[in-house]
């Protein structure tokens, strides 16, 4: 049986995704990414699959060979996502189901899919990712903020379901985090707009983000669970 723990995190090729495979290998996990294209991350605890995150079938494959080499998970992190700004009256259909499908469909794939693993273990943590944008409701985030809420909402009925089998469910919700993917598609006007309606006024570091994530897999945490965790 394989040894290490086990964690899966999507969207690895860059930004936050790609810093916490890194992070979590050095902390001696067994990490198993995903992208839709290849990357150049060569590790020796890492591993990679090229998927879109809502095919179904490219996932069901993925956790087939998971179980296979290594029996086990022990962490999800559901980090994959895309975004968007732009007014209802400018919105594409074609935009709004690929935001539905990448934050959405695929948040729900993956969490279906680990559960099933975790439960050989009756262990698991799963974390998904929000955003500030739902509580904010700021004009030209409604589609990318409504697939957020989803997220939410699916987390807290997700958390009651899959206790019983010792699996937590837990949702960080993030603002502007420094040297990502996020904060480099955001205008100064905007990263303003965001940073001035929070308690801290200033954006997060990578390191705030691991450390929420750190104290919520912990083994002293599990009865933490159903929680939103907002940072910032």
């Amino acid at each position: 049986m394989f040894k290490k723990p086990v964690m899966v995190i999507t969207g690895t090729s860059k930004g936050l995704g790609r810093y916490l495979a890194e992070y979590y290998v050095e902390k001696g996990f067994q990490i198993v990414g995903c992208s839709r294209g290849v990357i150049d991350l060569e590790l020796d605890s890492y591993q990679h699959f090229c998927l879109d995150v809502c095919d179904e079938s490219s996932v069901n494959m993925m956790f087939k060979q998971i179980r296979k080499e290594y029996g086990r998970l022990d962490v999800l992190i559901n980090n994959a996502g895309i975004a968007s700004k732009n007014y209802v009256l400018l919105t594409s259909l074609k935009e709004v189901q690929d935001l539905l499908n990448t934050n959405f469909v695929g948040t729900f794939l993956f969490s279906r899919e680990s559960v099933k693993l975790m439960k050989i273990n009756n262990y698991g943590r799963i974390i998904h990712l929000s955003s500030i944008h739902v509580p904010l409701a700021m004009e030209g985030t409604s589609v990318y903020g409504a697939t957020k809420a989803s997220i939410e909402q699916f987390s807290k009925v997700l958390a009651r379901e899959v206790f019983q089998f010792g699996i937590n469910v837990n949702i960080l919700s993030l603002s502007v985090v420094k040297n990502t993917g996020m904060e480099n598609t955001l205008t100064e006007q905007i990263k303003n707009k965001i940073l001035c309606q929070t308690i801290s006024k200033s954006q997060l570091s990578i390191h705030d983000v691991t450390h929420a994530i750190n104290y919520l897999i912990n083994e002293k945490s599990k009865m933490v669970t159903n929680q939103l965790l907002s940072l910032g």
